[in-house]
């Protein structure tokens, strides 16, 4: 008899048929995020202390609004996707979904394609900074990602700008590889999240 594989060992059903909602429905987009557990959140997840952290900003808030920063990448996405496409033939996606067997675990990836029969995903980025390796919060994201979606891999997309100006033609990317090592621990730090949202657990 083979041993059972864990859930986020297993192949996962056809991300198409896991569809939550859509970024352009904003009001149905945030409802969903705001009562499961995104690829945002774990992006800050390092550790037991971070859990908590998060717990109390998805459950209260933190008048975020965004800023020129953010402004700029909402801004460059739409252009980036295009260089994505053309070169990875990964087609810019606005979905939010949730993982196979647990509907609170959300991601929505900013390009999705299925290429020899396997899922692969994009990730956007924009920095004012020279880097050197993907940071580590932004690996964790893509891992939940690939988490949910089913993915085996994920080409991260970067592009540095000086003062809001692109300082290269094309952007810099790089494939990051799925790791159900680093997704095991991300779904059980998830998990403490939502107990706490859902008060199964103190803050």
């Amino acid at each position: 008899m083979q041993p059972e594989l864990d859930l986020w060992e297993r192949p996962a059903p056809d991300h198409t048929q896991r569809v939550v909602a859509h970024s352009e429905n904003r009001v149905a987009w945030l409802s969903a995020r705001s009562s499961g557990v995104t690829a945002t959140d774990v992006a800050r997840l390092s550790s037991l202390n971070a859990v908590r952290r998060v717990a109390e900003d998805k459950m209260h808030g933190t008048g975020f609004g965004g800023n020129a920063f953010t402004d700029h990448g909402l801004a460059r996405e739409p252009e980036i996707a295009k260089w994505v496409r053309a070169r990875h033939g990964i087609l810019p996606s606005s979905a939010l979904y949730h993982a196979y067997e647990e509907p609170a675990h959300l991601a929505t990836p900013d390009g999705v394609a299925v290429i020899d029969g396997s899922v692969v995903l994009s990730e956007i980025k924009t920095t004012g900074r020279v880097w050197r390796s993907i940071p580590r919060s932004y690996l964790r994201q893509v891992w939940w990602q690939q988490y949910v979606l089913g993915a085996d891999r994920t080409l991260v997309v970067w592009e540095q700008h000086d003062d809001f100006v692109p300082v290269r033609g094309d952007p810099q990317s790089r494939w990051v590889e799925r790791d159900d090592n680093e997704i095991h621990a991300l779904v059980g730090l998830a998990n403490r999240l939502l107990a706490i949202m859902r008060a199964e657990l103190p803050a």
